[in-house]
C-alpha cells in the first residue's frame, strides 16, 4: 500500500469515485452526466476538480481531438486501504476492537453484521 497517499477533500472523491466506477477512460461530459441528479456543478467547476485531481497525480488526462480524457492514476482498492488505515490511526489509537466497539455501542452496527464480521475473522484465521 502507497502510504504518500493523500486524503481527498470529498468533491474530488466523489469525482473519483465516478471515473473508479466507470472502470474506464472518461470525459468530464461523462462526469457531469453522473452527477446530474445529485449535485449542481458547473462544467468549469467539474473541470476544475479534475485539473486539481490530475496535479496530485490521482489522475491521467490524455488529449483525444478537443476533448480530454481521464483515467484513474490511483487505484481505488489503494486509496480505500490508505484511508481506512488513516481514520483507524487518527480516531481508534488503531484498535479495530475499539472502532467495531463504537459502532455496536452506538447502535451503527447490527446482529447480522456482527454475524458476517465474525464469518469474515473465521475465515480469515483459516487461512493463516
Amino acid at each position: 500500500m502507497n502510504k504518500s497517499i493523500k486524503r481527498l477533500p470529498d468533491s474530488e472523491l466523489e469525482i473519483m469515485m465516478i471515473i473508479w466506477e466507470a472502470n474506464k477512460p472518461v470525459t468530464s461530459a461523462y462526469i457531469q452526466e453522473k452527477l446530474k441528479n445529485r449535485k449542481e456543478w458547473k462544467i468549469t467547476s467539474i473541470l476544475t476538480f479534475l485539473a486539481r485531481l490530475t496535479a496530485k497525480g490521482f489522475i491521467t488526462s490524455t488529449r483525444q481531438g478537443k476533448i480530454n480524457i481521464y483515467s484513474a492514476a490511483i487505484n481505488e482498492q489503494n486509496y480505500l486501504e490508505s484511508e481506512s488505515k488513516s481514520f483507524l490511526e487518527k480516531m481508534y489509537g488503531n484498535s479495530l476492537t475499539a472502532f467495531v466497539s463504537s459502532l455496536y455501542k452506538s447502535k451503527s452496527i447490527s446482529a447480522k453484521d456482527l454475524a458476517e464480521l465474525r464469518e469474515f475473522i473465521d475465515k480469515a484465521g483459516e487461512e493463516e
